[in-house]
């Protein structure tokens, strides 16, 4: 059985032990705040330790020298750093992953081969700048869950009161729009339904479609949510994310440029970034503007109403905003969309925050700690489970696994004695994609993605992956 070791017991660190626990891994947790420790340890199935992380005789009693991974992401860089570099030379793990903030100790461990015995460094903000960057790739129309076997993606759309869908059935919307799709689950009042084909849309019904990219942007169009060329960019907050993801644009628009040199001048008109970064720091602003001559700095507040008539921001494509108070993205976000701008991604901290911001008009929610946390468990995982979203405060999950040796091989997916409310949305075998039904037979060595409560997790790991 796979062992992690898991330094800090702060929310980001509960996140990564609770999904483990549920794949079946052996998850040991060291917190320094006793009352959190004591907290933690009544809530997850696995021991917690109170003490500090670097501490020798504390990662001794932890089982470090038997682990497999070893995860420092309490709240200090120092401490992650430290603790990974102890584990590293007095104990053989692995794997040694550490959560770091600030992007000089990245530039360090660049230059250095494995530096502090760390092999991966993960930045909030770097992985939440590559979920936006994303985003802006898909026309930022929508959450993207992207899968390691399937090219089949699912994103949502939340259906307004006055959609012509309103009191259709799935099956009905399926059958109206001709396109191949299969709706995953539906997040209704604070809740999660795995619905069938005779479920009823509703107002404000978070639907979660599974299907090509190509069917999704069909169905979304057919919709009212057409993708749109992100050309002319705001990006308010000139933090970390916020420069992140301006490099990123500025970059592409020079290798784009470099590309397009030879070619004539319209088809280079298509492609270029308008982009503008906005931030209240005066100091901040004089940094930014030598380091993006491309981009047009402003020192404004977002929330001063008199920057958008002033600089013609209704205009604009797409607002990111990206500062460090996850209410004022929000805010400034759906406010940014009623005065005219196409598309809005917001940035929070906590991950209940993007169900509610997706109704009051949000396009994109992007969650600091989840990104994190996908981008650590994609690090861990061996053998069968490939990925796993959770969903509804991590009640519901979605699950992407290897079949291997079934209850059952070789039978049809209706006689297989599932766990109940779960569903199969998708089937690869040999490189091909198939959405599923009843009828559909499960055979070794394919790549399934399925949902259902967290509960019936592990017992439907167990269907799929046990072994004779």
């Amino acid at each position: 059985m796979m062992k992690a070791v898991i330094a800090g017991a702060g929310t980001v660190g509960q996140q990564i032990a609770r999904q483990l626990i549920e794949e079946n891994r052996d998850v040991v947790v060291i917190e320094q705040d006793t009352r959190v420790a004591r907290r933690v340890s009544n809530y997850l199935d696995c021991m917690v330790i109170n003490g500090e992380v670097n501490n020798l005789e504390i990662l001794e009693r932890a089982g470090v020298g038997n682990a497999d991974f070893f995860i420092a992401v309490t709240d200090s860089d120092e401490v992650n750093i430290i603790s990974c570099g102890i584990v590293g030379e007095k104990f053989e793990v692995p794997c040694k992953i550490a959560r770091i903030k600030n992007i000089e100790y990245e530039n360090v461990y660049s230059t250095h081969n494995k530096f502090m015995g760390i092999d991966y460094l993960v930045n909030p903000e770097v992985e939440a700048a590559k979920d936006i960057i994303k985003a802006i790739e898909y026309g930022a129309l929508s959450e993207v869950l992207r899968f390691e076997k399937t090219s089949f993606q699912i994103r949502n759309i939340i259906i307004e009161h006055n959609s012509p869908v309103v009191n259709t059935t799935i099956k009905e919307l399926r059958e109206s729009s001709g396109l191949d799709f299969l709706v995953a689950f539906i997040s209704r009042q604070n809740e999660l339904l795995i619905p069938s084909g005779y479920t009823k849309i509703m107002p404000e019904d978070n639907l979660y479609i599974l299907a090509s990219e190509e069917v999704l942007e069909e169905l979304f169009a057919s919709l009212g949510k057409f993708k749109l060329e992100l050309k002319k960019i705001v990006i308010a907050g000139g933090g970390r994310i916020g420069t992140y993801v301006a490099e990123h644009l500025l970059e592409k628009q020079k290798r784009d440029m470099k590309f397009f040199s030879k070619r004539p001048f319209r088809f280079f008109k298509k492609i270029k970034h308008n982009i503008i970064l906005i931030d209240r720091d005066i100091e901040r602003c004089k940094q930014l503007s030598e380091r993006f001559q491309g981009a047009i700095i402003l020192n404004e507040d977002i929330t001063d109403e008199g920057i958008y008539d002033m600089n013609q921001l209704y205009d604009y494509d797409l607002l990111i905003t990206a500062t460090g108070n996850q209410e004022l993205n929000i805010i400034s976000a759906i406010f940014g969309k009623t005065l005219g701008i196409k598309r809005a991604i917001a940035v929070v901290d906590k991950r209940n925050y993007v169900e509610m911001a997706g109704k009051l008009g949000v396009d994109v929610t992007v969650c600091k700690n989840s990104s994190m946390v996908n981008t650590i468990l994609k690090l861990t995982r061996r053998g069968n489970i490939k990925n796993i979203y959770s969903f509804a405060d991590g009640r519901v999950e979605l699950i992407e696994l290897m079949v291997e040796n079934p209850d059952g091989a070789g039978r049809r997916l209706r006689e297989i004695n599932l766990p109940s409310e779960t569903l199969v949305v998708s089937l690869t075998r040999n490189n091909t994609n198939i959405l599923p039904d009843g009828n559909s037979v499960i055979k070794t060595g394919d790549y399934i993605v399925a949902i259902s409560k967290k509960e019936s997790i592990p017992k439907l790991v167990n269907i799929f992956t046990k072994k004779p």
